[in-house]
């Protein structure tokens, strides 16, 4: 099994109010072992959050043995924020994506950022990609959207027509269009965006793991002075079908409190 965790940790920031990435570490552990774990909201040296703490280097720490791949979406140094990928498997490529920030002064919004991995997994090369899209904005979450998806395209036509081999830096490296793409996407099952998101090639994994059940919460559980609305899904796993046929299960920790996020488990049959 090649298994991948997905968890929004909010700067370490629990319900309770405390930043504790000890507690986080714990809890991703008790989901079981995972080869690849993909985190969002990660601060760096920023002094006023977490008293500006570098969290990808004390995350980093407590998962020994894990390579670490971090994409800053905002930089304005020594400030970083962004999504942080951990890994035990061996890295082929990484490449780090800026998504469309489009001008609406009337709202705030940030500039977000996808990290890929192409990782060497027992059943072969595969892309893992983490994202966090825009929360106060449904335009700029569409078009980032549509940049996630154009990718998508690209690897898979480059995949279908490989460039021609020559010696580095152009040397041939796997990039496959098979694809796990998660994190906190900032949409609900019901919205316009889960269905451009949810159409060939991409497929919901928890569709494909519980068929006819409903999302469970990933967001709000626990958490309602942020989420008056209370527990509802943001958070995702979005495969391609020759991914999908794969998954042996999709778990979402409803217990913890962590964060006000919940973490999500996905496990491939290798």
């Amino acid at each position: 099994m090649t298994a991948i965790v997905s968890w929004n940790i909010q700067c370490g920031k629990g319900c309770d109010g405390a930043v504790d990435l000890a507690r986080i570490a714990r809890v991703v552990r008790a989901m079981g072992e995972a080869e690849v774990i993909c985190m969002q909201e990660v601060t760096r040296n920023d002094p006023e959050i977490a008293g500006g703490a570098d969290q990808a280097t004390e995350v980093a720490a407590l998962f020994p043995g894990y390579r670490w791949i971090f994409g800053p979406g905002l930089e304005r140094p020594p400030r970083q924020f962004g999504n942080l990928l951990l890994t035990r498997l061996p890295v082929l490529q990484v490449f780090v994506h800026l998504l469309p920030q489009p001008a609406e002064g009337d709202i705030k919004h940030m500039q977000r950022q996808a990290i890929e991995a192409v990782l060497a997994t027992r059943a072969g090369p595969l892309r893992v990609v983490t994202t966090h899209l825009e929360y106060y904005s449904a335009r700029h979450r569409a078009v980032q959207i549509e940049r996630l998806r154009a990718l998508q395209d690209e690897v898979a036509a480059n995949e279908a027509r490989p460039p021609k081999p020559a010696a580095s830096p152009y040397d041939p490296t796997p990039r496959p269009a098979s694809v796990v793409l998660c994190g906190d996407l900032n949409l609900l099952p019901g919205d316009a965006e889960y269905r451009a998101l949810f159409q060939a090639p991409f497929v919901d994994a928890w569709r494909q793991a519980h068929p006819g059940e409903p999302h469970p919460p990933t967001t709000g559980a626990f958490d309602r002075e942020q989420w008056p609305m209370g527990g509802h899904c943001r958070d995702y796993f979005a495969l391609t079908a020759d991914v999908a046929r794969r998954v042996a299960a999709l778990e979402v920790d409803l217990d913890t409190d962590a964060s006000d996020h919940q973490p999500l488990r996905l496990e491939l049959r290798d």
